[in-house]
């Protein structure tokens, strides 16, 4: 296993002058068709996120991000927990059931945010764990509310992978992960493209279960 992980980080292609490991570079390919996966509300989401998560695991920790890092041991643990919330929540006709986030959920949403983010980010600094503490700490705890707003099946949840995707792209930039970077670009125009689709789902959901109650 050490030897298959040796080889996944050492070795890989160079694109445009620019070296991208093989676990670097297919894991980012895992976390964009993940992307891909939730706009369609599949379960073969949260499969996919794992395999992700374990690769860039390793290129984070390589990388010496400390706080990139630890996250995908968080999303690891919150995608066991969306892939079982998916399931329990599967509509035949529609999929999984999703919905806009209630005014008590977007307020609890923003303040795991804000309050995630300034208490990570003070321990990042305390343990010198990374030489950019508050946009690590913002990354790390977007992901997570995201993911875990995801398996809750809120809509909402593109609007925080947006903001962290506006930190990530020049933090990785700064970290030397230039492949890593332009990925976060796309998966920018992706979330966009999500949001709208979840959206147009969350009427049509929503229309349904008025009709059967009314009907």
């Amino acid at each position: 296993m050490q030897q298959l992980a040796e080889w996944v980080l050492g070795n890989g292609i160079t694109v445009l002058g620019q070296r991208i490991s093989w676990a670097e570079l297919v894991g980012q390919l895992c976390a964009l068709a993940v992307v891909f996966l939730a706009q369609r509300r599949t379960l073969a989401t949260w499969p996919v996120q794992v395999a992700a998560t374990v690769l860039l695991f390793a290129v984070y920790a390589s990388a010496h991000l400390g706080g990139l890092a630890v996250r995908q041991v968080i999303i690891l643990l919150i995608s066991v927990y969306g892939w079982w919330a998916w399931q329990r929540r599967s509509d035949p006709v529609y999929g999984v059931v999703v919905r806009r986030a209630g005014p008590r959920e977007r307020l609890a949403l923003l303040a795991a945010l804000v309050l995630g983010t300034t208490a990570f980010a003070l321990l990042l600094e305390a343990t010198g764990a990374s030489w950019a503490p508050w946009p690590d700490a913002w990354i790390f705890v977007g992901t997570a509310v995201a993911f875990w707003a995801q398996g809750r099946g809120l809509v909402e949840f593109w609007l925080v992978w947006l903001a962290v995707d506006a930190v990530g792209v020049p933090l990785q930039f700064a970290s030397g992960l230039h492949f890593s970077a332009a990925i976060y670009v796309v998966f920018a125009v992706l979330v966009v493209h999500g949001w709208w689709s979840w959206n147009r789902t969350a009427r049509v959901q929503r229309a349904a279960e008025r009709t059967s109650v009314g009907g």
